[in-house]
């Protein structure tokens, strides 16, 4: 069974055809991270008219890539919710229409449904029920996977998401956009014990994240240090010998990733001990962080738990994950009219 994916929920276009839920005969994405750059961050007009601009060639691409056409497929799958709103309509659009022109089925999906799926899909080994840390630019949250692709909501982050602090505190280094790569390059080249940033909500007996607290000091103490003239940054050569308040960009990118990836580790490891999961999957744009794959898989060990995370590119949006999620829900049933519509939120316990 073929499913053609459409994933419009950020900026990026994505695309692709998958058999059988596993098996991806291709997998495109525009990024438009050029056309945001200079905003340093996501503008989300922009954003929706770059969709309108690269989905029908997208979707085009994906089918040649595959060798199909709309015959060979057995439905369409899109990602409906949750997301930029505006972003979502032009995926959205694009479903239902090839749908009513070829006379395919219709199957709106949620976005971090098909995040928790992408580790299945490359992944024979995964076991249910497992937990799942999905982390990305505009979700970071812990749920509990069930047989049958069933969810409970362990927690979630009660306000900025750890992708979205990454950036925010790259623009305030001066690194651009977006922050999560260039920070994790940079966190690897300094001391990760050299500042002393807060862990919020890490011992608060319960699953939910906060990051904003993190990303304001961080802030605040790059402006101290900025004011003091002791923050070494644009190429220059740190001179700790000369004034031992030195502290360098990679020393505080480091501290940083370190606070964000402590908080994030800890809450996944105590969910899989009262859980008593065997298994922990990691997901989203921030599964690609290097310390955090390497710490979870170094924690999770000392309880005897594996971990598992899906390649780079099922990692970042993708139409890849939309439609193998979809073979799922097309077994179970789920078939969606002509009447979908988008949503900016939606919860996966409502799926």
């Amino acid at each position: 069974m073929k499913i053609l994916g459409i994933d419009t929920s950020c900026d990026e276009t994505a695309a692709a055809v998958v058999a059988d839920g596993k098996e991806v005969l291709s997998n495109v994405v525009a990024s438009q991270v050029e056309a945001h750059q200079e905003y340093g961050g996501i503008v989300p007009e922009l954003a929706s008219r770059k969709h309108i601009e690269a989905i029908n060639y997208i979707v085009s691409r994906a089918l040649a890539e595959a060798d199909v056409t709309f015959k060979d497929l057995e439905a369409i799958a899109v990602t409906n919710r949750p997301g930029l709103i505006g972003a979502l309509l032009v995926g959205v659009a694009a479903a239902k229409s090839l749908a009513y022109s070829h006379g395919l089925p219709l199957l709106g999906i949620n976005h971090i449904e098909g995040h928790i799926y992408a580790n299945y899909m490359v992944h024979d080994a995964l076991t249910f029920p497992h937990i799942c840390l999905t982390v990305s630019g505009g979700h970071t949250l812990l749920v509990e996977v069930h047989k049958g692709w069933q969810y409970k909501v362990l927690g979630s982050t009660q306000d900025d998401a750890a992708g979205e602090v990454y950036d925010k505190v790259a623009k305030y280094l001066g690194l651009g956009f977006p922050g999560g790569k260039v920070i994790d390059q940079l966190a690897q080249k300094g001391n990760p014990s050299a500042i002393k940033f807060p862990r919020p909500m890490r011992n608060s007996g319960d699953y939910q994240f906060s990051f904003s607290g993190i990303k304001t000091s961080v802030r605040y103490f790059v402006e101290k240090a900025r004011r003091a003239g002791v923050l070494v940054e644009n190429g220059q050569e740190a001179t700790k010998d000369a004034n031992p308040d030195t502290v360098t960009v990679e020393d505080i990118a480091a501290s940083f990733q370190a606070a964000v990836v402590d908080v994030l580790v800890y809450k996944s490891i105590r969910a899989a001990k009262s859980t008593s999961a065997k298994a922990i999957t990691l997901t989203g744009g921030v599964a690609a962080n290097s310390q955090l794959r390497a710490s979870l898989k170094i924690a999770a060990a000392e309880i005897g738990a594996e971990v598992y995370y899906p390649p780079m590119n099922l990692c970042t949006d993708n139409g890849a994950m939309i439609a193998g999620i979809a073979y799922e829900k097309y077994k179970q049933g789920l078939r969606d009219g002509l009447s979908l519509n988008a949503a900016a939120n939606g919860s996966i316990v409502d799926v």
